[in-house]
């Protein structure tokens, strides 16, 4: 017998809940404009960068190698959220205040997560674009207040998270005010152990659909292998990824945080290589920007 939820549209049901990232309030889509970087247009932007900022040779080492080899915005996390107490938390303001001055050396925007409310306004003061990491997606004091500072805000998705969930923790940032928001498909915690998560590439056409705001593909949490991320990279521009975000070290072996999941330099190097070909045969192309901040 014909399962009768499979006639259900959940587009449809769901839609009705998007008050301000709804796809109605702006059908062509919206693009975030960060030092001249258009986010969510027809051209990809790479966000790259180490999962943690470690220490001053390691992130201008690779932040060099990133604007070197075409990435347009530096991530690098100075708080870092650990499943252990333990383990690497991050340099904190120390962090931060490399990253400006790697923006400074390569011209590249930063962004960099926040954790806590009372940190919010710090780290406006040194990112370009704010981020509120996966585990953050449903602190809505938090959601709150990055909606009333007026920097670019990616969340990205809860590894729990279904798209309405998530969706609705974006209407918090709109809500507040803050209408440059990015979403991160990041990949969703599954039964699988194989891999770090599932990269739920099927979430990319449905945000697509539902919402007017860009959709970036973050391909090192959603597999946890350095190996598999210029394969799942590839796969998210190719199903309408406005961009990606990727970690790269320049020595992975050594990385104080994921690096099993961060690209070297010259993987880096190859993905990008592989980017262009692939953007060109989609009709799209990579962001090339001189220098981003003049």
């Amino acid at each position: 017998m014909e399962d009768a939820n499979c006639n259900i549209d959940p587009v449809n049901l769901d839609s009705l809940n998007y008050q301000k990232v709804g796809r109605h309030n702006n059908p062509k889509g919206t693009e975030i404009d960060v030092h001249g970087i258009k986010i969510g247009g027809k051209d990809i932007v790479i966000m790259a960068g180490p999962c943690a900022v470690e220490n001053e040779r390691q992130l201008l080492t690779t932040a060099g190698a990133v604007h070197e080899l075409g990435g347009n915005i530096l991530r690098g996390g100075a708080f870092k959220p650990r499943s252990s107490p333990y383990s690497f938390q991050g340099l904190e303001e120390e962090g931060l205040k490399l990253l400006k001055k790697a923006r400074e050396k390569t011209s590249l925007p930063v962004i960099t997560e926040v954790m806590d409310t009372r940190a919010v306004e710090m780290v406006s003061t040194y990112a370009d674009i704010i981020q509120v990491g996966s585990r953050n997606m449903h602190n809505y004091p938090l959601l709150k207040e990055v909606g009333q500072c007026r920097k670019p805000v990616m969340l990205k998705r809860g590894m729990n998270a279904t798209i309405d969930e998530y969706l609705l923790a974006a209407e918090y940032i709109l809500d507040g005010g803050n209408e440059q928001v990015i979403l991160c498909e990041r990949g969703i915690r599954s039964f699988e152990t194989a891999y770090r998560n599932t990269m739920d590439l099927n979430a990319v056409p449905m945000l697509k659909k539902l919402t007017h705001l860009p959709v970036i593909v973050d391909p090192s949490h959603g597999t946890g292998r350095d190996w598999m991320v210029p394969a799942l990279a590839k796969a998210a521009i190719a199903v309408g990824a406005d961009g990606l975000l990727i970690e790269v070290h320049y020595d992975p072996k050594s990385a104080l945080c994921d690096g099993p999941q961060s690209l070297s330099i010259r993987q880096f190097s190859q993905l990008m290589q592989d980017l262009k070909s692939l953007t060109k045969a989609l009709g799209r192309s990579l962001i090339v920007t001189e220098s981003a901040l003049a």
